[in-house]
């Protein structure tokens, strides 16, 4: 077998092993300072109303390219855990608003805290990168991410 087909392999099987690693990371149920577990989805939900003060259901939805069911279910389990709460539109009576609580805001501070630690490792194992290899990587990575989202379309050879 050629040296540089098995280099490449390998290359390609510890990038799989690493993501995978990265999305069971991602996946953990964590308590994030609060009280009460919380699934991805519920934690990125958080942020996306943090991001965006008195967003409603309907402009989540759209925004999260899911339905307004599927936000739907989600803002009951966050109302259940104490982590957001709805208020009436202002501006239109008929429209909840969503906003965070204490407790969704020391959720959404301790996620962003994570997401800082995460920075600092990427950094540290790049503490002693060149420019060049920096801006190899970054260039990589962002092919790596287009053909994925080619291959996941089916839009590839």
């Amino acid at each position: 077998m050629n040296m540089k087909f098995r280099d490449r392999t390998k290359i390609s099987y510890t990038f799989l092993r690493v993501v995978t690693k990265l999305t069971k990371i991602d996946r953990k149920t964590r308590y994030y300072g609060t009280d009460q577990p919380l699934y991805e989805a519920e934690i990125h939900m958080i942020k996306s109303i943090k991001e965006n003060e008195g967003i409603h259901v309907t402009g989540l939805a759209d925004m999260l390219g899911v339905t307004k069911g599927a936000v739907s279910q989600i803002i009951m389990k966050l109302e259940r855990k104490g982590m957001i709460i709805k208020d009436t539109d202002p501006h239109n009576l008929s429209r909840l608003i969503l906003r965070l609580t204490p407790k969704g805001k020391t959720a959404h501070l301790h996620h962003e805290k994570l997401h800082q630690e995460f920075d600092d490792l990427f950094n540290a194992a790049l503490k002693n990168a060149t420019e060049e290899n920096k801006t190899f990587l970054k260039n990589f990575l962002n092919s790596m991410e287009e053909n994925i989202d080619f291959f996941e379309k089916g839009d590839h050879p």
